[in-house]
């Protein structure tokens, strides 16, 4: 088993930008001297500056010891030579995106570290593999990749291209562990794991606000209230920057060969064109400023007097809300989506009173539920079934009848890809779930999530979204038929 970084050896730190300065933070409160450098001198001393204050503001709310804070800010060092990381058993690369860039700095840095030095780059888009394509030691170079706020943020992907060394991805796993960190072993494939098994959460959301499923403030609530995400897709899009995630997704896309499951939204590029890129241009999803209120989510009017409907399906969600429900029963009948509308499934199966709920990540202690309703529907049953759910302490939203509805199909298709990442050898199974608990906050990693919803009512989803839509984008992952095959009844994941 690899070993971490003697923390006597020195970390050099490249760009002292928002992730080189919290990579530099995090190695020198792990023990390292760290020397930091960047093209424009006054750039490190702000760097170092804000560093300081950062290790301030944690003795200050009992984080850190104040010895501890000083002793960690002395070992950070400025370099104004790129010659002053001779010595380093570890360089970091964190400039700018751009692969010519990064290949020169490292064809630097190569002249001048010893033999047995590490070269990281902390990429977030560029294949590690053409990074180092043109090194003389490309086995040397190894994805490092942090997310922003460094010192924060758990998750580091370690990413190993083509010609890079097992020994050396096996030390900076090591040694983002003994940081403090969460690391996963990823391969070097566009996105590498967070970048590309997050798109859904996002391309989901776009195509429900397309096809008029509800406004972004009830999606959003939806998928917090009901899913237990952080933050809904509409609100996390507009603080990343419209500009920086319609990119991402652009360059996963093409990365891919225009693979449908990838394909960018114009709702987004039309947010882009105008110049509405979020909150840091004051608009976006939403208006942002003092005096602007934001927009409440859609919530059914209450319903009076006792409400009856049936609960179907036997599925583990549905067994979950029936304990808190009771066994209500009456002339609306509620299944959880399988990925038909209501209204398809109302004629598939004879029940015009068909009424659909979406995924509920804690059936029993949810505060908002999702339901659709058939075209057939009638408003006696309707009304029924948003009574019989306020009574049990629901805030009861409806969305449009549009297949999976927002929180299922936006699960499945993650879990989907996270299989499919699988499947191709980009990461293990428990690395895609750590990866997306830590790297972006997800509230279960969606192999687990697969797990409890059911492996089979995940596949039913995704088939039954492909025959909606007629789409590529909706294919189902082979390791999924595969598990599927292996154990008809009772296939799992198996996290571990």
């Amino acid at each position: 088993m690899a070993q971490a970084l003697d923390k006597r050896s020195v970390v050099a730190v490249i760009g002292s930008g928002a992730m080189g300065s919290g990579i530099a933070q995090v190695a020198a409160v792990a023990g390292h001297t760290v020397r930091l450098f960047d093209t424009r001198p006054e750039a490190v001393d702000k760097a170092i500056a804000g560093i300081a204050k950062a290790l301030a503001r944690l003795v200050e709310k009992g984080r850190m010891g104040a010895a501890e804070a000083d002793l960690a800010r002395e070992r950070v060092h400025a370099m104004r030579s790129l010659d002053e990381a001779k010595d380093a058993a570890l360089v970091v690369e964190a400039v700018v995106e751009d692969l010519d860039v990064k290949r020169a700095l490292f064809a630097d840095l190569e002249g001048i570290v010893g033999p047995d030095c590490i070269l990281a780059t902390n990429t977030s888009s560029i294949s590690v593999t053409a990074i180092g394509a043109k090194l003389q030691r490309p086995e040397r170079l190894v994805g490092m990749h942090f997310f922003n706020p460094v010192p924060l943020m758990a998750l580091v992907e370690v990413i190993s291209g083509v010609a890079t060394d097992k020994a050396a991805a096996d030390t900076v796993y090591a040694t983002a562990a003994a940081w403090g960190k969460n690391p996963v072993h990823a391969k070097s494939t566009p996105g590498f794991i967070v970048n590309r098994v997050a798109r859904p959460y996002y391309a989901e959301a776009l195509r429900l606000l397309l096809e008029q499923a509800a406004d972004p403030a009830t999606i959003d609530a939806v998928m917090r209230d009901c899913g237990g995400f952080r933050m809904g897709p509409f609100e996390l899009m507009d603080l990343i920057g419209h500009d920086v995630n319609y990119s991402v997704t652009q360059s996963v896309f093409h990365a891919y060969y225009g693979d449908p499951r990838f394909a960018p939204s114009v709702v987004q590029q039309e947010l882009v064109n105008a110049g509405f890129l979020g909150r840091k241009t004051g608009r976006g999803f939403y208006r942002y400023g003092d005096d602007v209120a934001m927009p409440q989510a859609q919530a059914e009017p209450a319903q009076q007097g006792a409400a009856q409907a049936t609960l179907g399906g036997v599925d583990l969600v549905t067994a979950a809300l029936k304990a808190r429900l009771g066994a209500a029963e009456g002339a609306a009948t509620i299944f959880l989506t399988d990925g038909r509308s209501a209204t398809q499934r109302a004629l598939d199966e004879g029940r015009p009173d068909t009424i659909l709920f979406d995924l509920l990540l804690d059936p029993a202690k949810a505060t908002r539920i999702a339901l659709a309703r058939a075209d057939q529907c009638s408003d006696a049953a309707w009304n029924a079934a948003v009574g019989l759910f306020q009574q049990a302490g629901f805030t009861v939203t409806r969305l449009d009848d549009v297949p999976g509805m927002a929180v299922m199909r936006t699960v499945a298709m993650l879990a989907n890809e996270a299989l499919d990442a699988v499947n191709q050898g980009v990461c293990s199974a428990a690395a895609v779930d750590i990866a997306m608990q830590k790297g972006v906050n997800y509230p279960r990693g969606p192999l687990a999530w697969a797990d409890s919803i059911g492996l089979h009512h995940v596949f039913t989803v995704l088939a039954n979204l492909g025959a909606a839509y007629g789409e590529d984008r909706y294919r189902v992952s082979p390791l999924l038929r595969r598990k599927l095959a292996a154990n008809p009844e009772g296939a799992r994941i198996h996290v571990r």
